[in-house]
């Protein structure tokens, strides 16, 4: 259920205040009992949800009065009959909202602001910073582009809302497939043979898969792990899915020595592509695959191809469809107790169908999101000679990619034929993403490799242990010195404290590791 408004009709003390709340006072100076209504501007197309209800005035000038208490994350909308009030509430603000009548159809709604709330973001600011690093490996000096590229992507182990997963709609698993392009190349060259290294691709893949479903599966917070209610899908076992993919189609198509091919054909400006046609063919099939069951497949009481939240989005039409195809799949084959049962789409849309962002039918979108970064690596590779060459090709495929999402989105949150949603792992996210890669990593390229202003420190050094890293995060995150009991627990700067102290220990025990040259991989 939605944090977003809790009651108090009866109590006249003040009601304690959480993080993110504010009072309102309701006033009702009309002769008849109201009830009050509200949605956020968060939730797209959603049923007005009732606040409570207010009785009648007294006598002229006793109103009838209720307290409520109020969430200051997104805006809200207050309806009472006909009459909207949109309003976005500050943290710890008291409010009044006045009913008065203007005639027997039409009623007066003013808020009042009776204290002023604090400015939590100047005064009380939070950040939940958390590294989750995605798997990479010590390959070469390009490998310190692809590790500060992935500092600070909060997979999970933020504490606040605004650092969660979006409602709706709205981890670069890239970069781990330019790792594996560079990676590929450097052994290749060093000897080793492709059936060697597929080998290695396969127990790699499998390692990530028992780790991510026995060490860190999200349902220890419930406590004992059960066969019967074990989530499946998870943030390694798409790790391991999609590098298990993109590796093995790099391995059939993966050349070794680029020095020995020649740039003064008219189509060596595309070598980075067209020496890897079959790859790229296997991934554009995999994409219509996606399109195909997104699109075509009936989803039983649901609209075919809807993409919606389900719940009390789209006028409650759609309440059990949440996820539409992507979830029925994992419904179907996994079973619904072997799913994730929170979706971030249930705190503001109020739905009861499981949902797993990581799912099987986002994996082929995962897949697509690798190869591109398995595209950057190419670059990289076929014009290590030419930084200029390399910029601007990471240039232009984020612009293309840019444009593919405007196209898809309609420049839009909400609509537009695919709207960008990292529930779904919909086509608009992975080309919004790759997008904002591949112009990061230009930037970032051009300042540690090109003009050598910096190293990637401190953050190079999580990144030389980064599995390590990624699992510690989530096996200590609730043991002392990385969480401890707050004197606050409303507090923003206690929690931003304890975030920063967290992530600053996890460095320092990279940084360690790394001078005493000890590495965790897999």
């Amino acid at each position: 259920m939605l944090t977003l408004l809790l009651s108090a009709a009866d109590s006249r003390r003040p009601l304690p205040l959480k993080m993110d709340e504010a009072l309102l006072t309701v006033n009702n100076e009309l002769d008849t009992d109201v009830s009050v209504f509200w949605t956020s501007d968060r939730c797209y197309q959603c049923l007005y949800q009732k606040l409570g209800d207010v009785s009648a005035q007294d006598s002229p000038g006793q109103p009838g009065s209720v307290d409520f208490v109020v969430s200051t994350q997104y805006e809200l909308t207050l309806q009472v009959n006909t009459s909207q009030v949109p309003f976005h509430f500050g943290e710890h603000g008291n409010y009044s909202l006045w009913l008065k009548s203007l005639s027997p159809s039409a009623v007066n709604c003013s808020i009042v602001t009776d204290a002023d709330p604090v400015n939590s973001y100047i005064r009380d600011s939070g950040i939940s910073v958390t590294i989750a690093f995605d798997l990479r490996g010590t390959f070469s000096v390009c490998t310190r582009i692809a590790l500060v590229i992935m500092v600070f992507v909060n997979y999970g182990g933020g504490r606040y809302w605004f650092f969660r997963h979006a409602s709706w709609n709205g981890e670069f698993v890239f970069i781990m497939g330019t790792s594996i392009a560079l990676s590929i190349n450097s052994l290749l060259r060093a000897g080793f043979t492709r059936s060697s290294l597929l080998k290695k691709v396969v127990w790699r893949s499998v390692q990530l898969f028992i780790i991510g479903v026995f060490i860190i599966n999200p349902n220890y917070c419930q406590g004992a792990l059960t066969w019967g209610d074990l989530r499946i899908p998870g943030v390694l076992q798409r790790l391991g899915w999609s590098y298990l993919v993109v590796a093995s189609l790099d391995l059939l198509v993966a050349r070794g020595h680029l020095d020995m091919l020649t740039m003064e054909v008219w189509w060596s400006r595309g070598l980075d592509i067209l020496l890897y046609w079959p790859a790229w063919l296997c991934v554009l099939v995999l994409e219509v695959v996606w399109l195909c069951f997104t699109f075509l497949l009936p989803v039983p009481g649901c609209p075919t191809g809807y993409l919606g939240p389900g719940g009390i989005g789209d006028m409650g039409l759609y309440s059990n469809c949440t996820g539409g195809a992507a979830a029925f799949i994992d419904r179907w084959l996994l079973g619904e107790d072997h799913v994730y049962q929170f979706p971030s789409s249930r705190v503001v849309y109020e739905t009861d169908t499981p949902l797993d962002p990581e799912g099987i039918l986002g994996s082929i979108n995962s897949i697509l999101i690798a190869f591109l970064g398995l595209q950057a690596g190419k670059i990289i590779l076929h014009y290590r000679d030419f930084p200029t060459s390399i910029m601007l090709r990471f240039f232009i495929w984020g612009l293309v990619l840019g444009v593919i999402s405007a196209i898809l989105t309609l420049c839009s949150t909400n609509q537009g034929f695919i709207p960008i949603n990292k529930n779904l792992w919909s086509l608009s996210f992975v080309t919004t993403l790759a997008c904002f890669a591949f112009v990061l990593l230009a930037l970032i390229y051009y300042i540690v490799d090109v003009k050598k202003w910096w190293s990637g420190a401190p953050f190079f050094y999580p990144g030389m242990n980064s599995i390590l890293v990624y699992v510690g995060h989530e096996v200590f995150e609730n043991y002392f010195p990385f969480h401890w009991r707050m004197k606050n627990s409303q507090s923003h700067a206690e929690h931003l404290t304890q975030n920063l102290v967290a992530t600053s220990c996890w460095v320092l025990i990279s940084y360690v590791l790394y001078r005493k040259k000890i590495f965790w991989k897999i």
